[in-house]
C-alpha cells in the first residue's frame, strides 16, 4: 500500500467577475494514484464543459469557465485524509 500523499501547496482564494475564468491549484507532496476530489460546496466536481480538471504530476488544478454569481461558494480539494479549501 502507498504511503499517503500531502497536500503542501494549498488552494488560494480567487476574486473574479462574472464571465472570468476561475483557476485553483494544489500541490501533493508526491504523484498518487490515491482519488482526489474536487468540491463546489459538497457537490463533488467532475471535468465537463464548464470545468476542467487537469492533474500534471503534483500539481491538480481545477479551472471553473465563465463563472456566474450562483459559482460562488467554498471549492475543496480532497486527497486521503487531507483536505485544502478556498
Amino acid at each position: 500500500k502507498e504511503p499517503a500523499a500531502a497536500i503542501v501547496e494549498t488552494l488560494k482564494d480567487v476574486t473574479l467577475y462574472e464571465g472570468e475564468d476561475a483557476v485553483f491549484e494544489c500541490r501533493l507532496s508526491r504523484e498518487t494514484t490515491q482519488d482526489a476530489q474536487w468540491f463546489l460546496g459538497d457537490v463533488p466536481l467532475q471535468s465537463n464543459e464548464m470545468n476542467e480538471i487537469r492533474v500534471q504530476g503534483t500539481r491538480h488544478t481545477l479551472i471553473l469557465r465563465k463563472v456566474t454569481l450562483e459559482d460562488c461558494g467554498p471549492i475543496s480539494f480532497k486527497v486521503g485524509q487531507h483536505t485544502s479549501a478556498a
